[in-house]
């Protein structure tokens, strides 16, 4: 995290022994980072106690079997058949490589509304080590949901953001993110519009997570358990959870990433939902997984998608 990052937090970060969430008053904030007109912003009480690493850098390893490609940043490759060979000699033909690449690790935003399961398998992978990130803010329209409480109680910074169709600015909250150097905003039962302003200013950075095969069961309305219900009702015999890049509107956005479950003939909503949900929490943890290792690549018509770990020339 910024230093300037870190005086914020200073500023609006109360002493444990205070309530756990208060609101922000204008005076406490810069020229540079106002307070949000038609929003209110809390922090945590015990975000001071965040303990995160600014600008991190870790190796890791991707195993292929042809030369190296340029299109990495390598620090070195070397035959894996032998060791003591040295880390700039030439790959032999149809050997085994190893590269090694050196990639920061990345600072994530999740936006939550309800529960927050989904930003809670993020977090738990982040901590366990599988995911190269962490998340600095969480940002919600709730602050009594049970994400903002986790959040609470994990000392991570939550920012509870309203505002009026009639009062909106956005730009206020595009500055508070670029104040804690987000690099990607992750949408996690999240049931606001994003503005444009705020897409704009994270170009393909912003992504979401359905409960559905999108472009089935998405758009205005189909969320939750009203998305579960439509597939059952549908006769649908597959459903499963999406995750796409956001745009301007909902659920239409590029896909990323998608898993398929079946829909039993006999199902209940509730045991639809359970089975996308485990679903949910293993894709989207993958998907930030390959964010944070940057092997989101995009093909010539503009189509997203993910390296393989093991092999950079294998796609999902």
């Amino acid at each position: 995290m910024s230093m300037e990052a870190q005086q914020i937090l200073s500023r609006f970060c109360p002493k444990p022994s205070s309530v756990p969430s208060i609101p922000i008053v204008k005076q406490q904030f810069s020229p540079k980072f106002p307070l949000l007109p038609s929003s209110s912003l809390y922090t945590s009480s015990q975000s001071q106690n965040l303990n995160v690493p600014s600008g991190a850098s870790h190796p890791i390893s991707i195993v292929h079997k042809e030369v190296c490609s340029s299109s990495w940043k390598r620090i070195w490759c070397s035959s894996s058949s032998s060791s003591s060979s040295s880390s700039t000699a030439e790959p032999k033909e149809g050997h085994e490589v190893r590269a090694q690449i050196t990639v920061r690790r990345k600072k994530l935003a999740v936006f939550v509304s309800g529960g927050g399961s989904n930003f809670r398998a993020i977090h738990e992978a982040s901590k366990r080590g599988s995911l190269h990130g962490d998340v600095l803010v969480l940002v919600t329209n709730k602050s009594d949901c049970g994400g903002a409480e986790y959040a609470r109680n994990n000392g991570i910074p939550v920012i509870l953001y309203h505002i009026s169709k009639d009062e909106s600015n956005p730009s206020d909250l595009v500055d508070t993110l670029r104040k804690f150097e987000v690099d990607f905003i992750l949408l996690a039962g999240y049931l606001k519009l994003i503005p444009v302003e705020l897409i704009r200013a994270y170009k393909r950075s912003i992504f979401n997570i359905h409960p559905s095969l999108l472009p089935a069961f998405g758009g205005k309305g189909f969320y939750g358990m009203k998305v579960h219900k439509a597939v059952i009702a549908s006769g649908a015999r597959f459903s499963g959870p999406t995750i796409h890049f956001v745009d301007e509107h909902y659920d239409t956005g590029r896909i990323l990433a998608q898993r398929v479950v079946p829909v039993l003939a006999n199902d209940t909503v509730e045991e639809l939902a359970a089975r996308v949900l485990k679903e949910e929490h293993q894709l989207y943890v993958e998907v930030v997984e390959a964010l944070c290792e940057e092997r989101v690549v995009w093909r010539q018509d503009g189509v997203p998608l993910i390296q393989s770990k093991e092999n950079p020339n294998e796609f999902r």
